[in-house]
């Protein structure tokens, strides 16, 4: 090994470019080499192993660049300094080996999120633990991202001495500078913390039913900066993580998706409201949306006209929640016009009766 060693530096010492130029040829080869046999060593070990084929999956095409840029960074290093532009594409290279390596332990991460989601699958009844974790592993993968992402554009850079020296220059008169930076740094910075907040607190998940300025829909993504949520119509709504730490929002599957319902109605004085109530309790229990826990009738408010019927019956979701409520309103409409039509609000007038009949009324009598 060590004479072979001796023969690449004679190789590349001897003979300028050329000789560089095949060295750094050999290495990737063999770096080509190294890799696939590891590939194919690392795939058979996965096997069925979640966690051991998401890292080989991911990691499989920038671990390839790495040990490239690793091979090349060899060679280079191998050649003399008076071959022309060797510094130069030695930074170059130095930049690419810390871009793969930022895109290697990106990865890494990305594996680790799709094992966890892997684990606890969302496409079960009892979901709400599954969405927690699935919350959090999107969250803080994609903030942990974030903060490789940097570190790694922070160190390519720093190679670089013109662009090392700008950032000294800009680091000295860090006074107006300084402060226009955080100025304009404050919404990222906003929204990642924000982020953390989120992904820790959990006043919402994936997949939750929530209500915003108004709008009913599902937490479809929770990205870097923003949450996308599905409204009820196909419509999409964007809105700042910043803005849930801020506001308040309704969160209807916050420690369970159970929900009730509400329905109101307005019916005459004169209703029956045993037979209402008994038409209540045999539609919900003939419904496959009702769970069983509530249904009740109540007068809820009156008025001069007519008396207020709060229908009050229960769902596993929101969904189901909101099919269930129409059903019984229909339902409860449509038999009080069957069965009860003079119980449905009236507009009562009251004629008066006058004092003294006219004389010139004539009233017959049939037998």
């Amino acid at each position: 090994m060590k004479d072979f060693y001796h023969f690449l530096h004679l190789l590349s010492q001897s003979h300028g470019w050329f000789g560089t130029a095949l060295v750094a040829l050999l290495a990737v080869v063999v770096a080509l080499c190294v890799h696939g046999i590891g590939g194919t060593v690392l795939r058979r070990l996965a096997g069925h192993r979640i966690f051991l084929s998401s890292v080989v999956k991911r990691t499989y095409r920038p671990s390839r660049l790495v040990l490239i840029f690793f091979a090349l960074e060899f060679a280079w290093r191998l050649a003399p300094d008076s071959v022309d532009a060797i510094e130069t594409v030695r930074r170059a290279n130095t930049v690419c080996l810390i871009s793969s390596l930022t895109w290697f332990a990106v990865s890494w991460v990305m594996a680790l999120a799709d094992t966890v989601i892997a684990l606890h699958p969302t496409n079960v009844d009892d979901n709400l633990q599954a969405r927690r974790v699935l919350t959090q592993a999107r969250v803080l993968t994609r903030s942990l991202i974030f903060v490789i992402v940097l570190l790694g554009v922070s160190f390519a850079l720093l190679t670089l001495p013109g662009v090392r020296q700008l950032g000294a220059s800009i680091l000295a008169s860090a006074g107006i500078a300084g402060v226009v930076a955080g100025i304009a740094a404050r919404p990222v910075l906003g929204n990642f913390i924000a982020g953390l907040q989120l992904a820790f607190s959990q006043p919402m998940r994936i997949d939750d039913v929530i209500i915003v300025e108004g709008e009913w829909g599902r937490v479809e993504e929770i990205t870097g900066t923003y949450v996308v949520m599905a409204l009820w119509d196909e419509r999409r709504l964007i809105i700042p993580l910043q803005w849930f730490i801020e506001h308040p929002f309704q969160n209807w599957t916050r420690s369970s998706t159970h929900l009730l319902g509400t329905v109101f109605l307005w019916v005459d004085f004169r209703a029956p409201l045993d037979k209402l109530r008994a038409e209540l309790e045999r539609c919900c229990h003939g419904d496959k949306d009702w769970d069983g826990r509530v249904c009740v009738l109540q007068v809820t408010d009156a008025n001069d006209k007519a008396m207020q019927v709060r229908l009050l019956v229960s769902a596993a979701n929101a969904p189901r929640s909101f099919d269930l409520c129409c059903r019984m309103r229909e339902a409860l409409i449509g038999y009080m016009q069957r069965e009860l039509p003079d119980c449905l609000p009236l507009t009562r007038v009251e004629k008066p009766v006058p004092d003294k009949v006219p004389e010139n009324l004539s009233v017959t009598i049939q037998p």
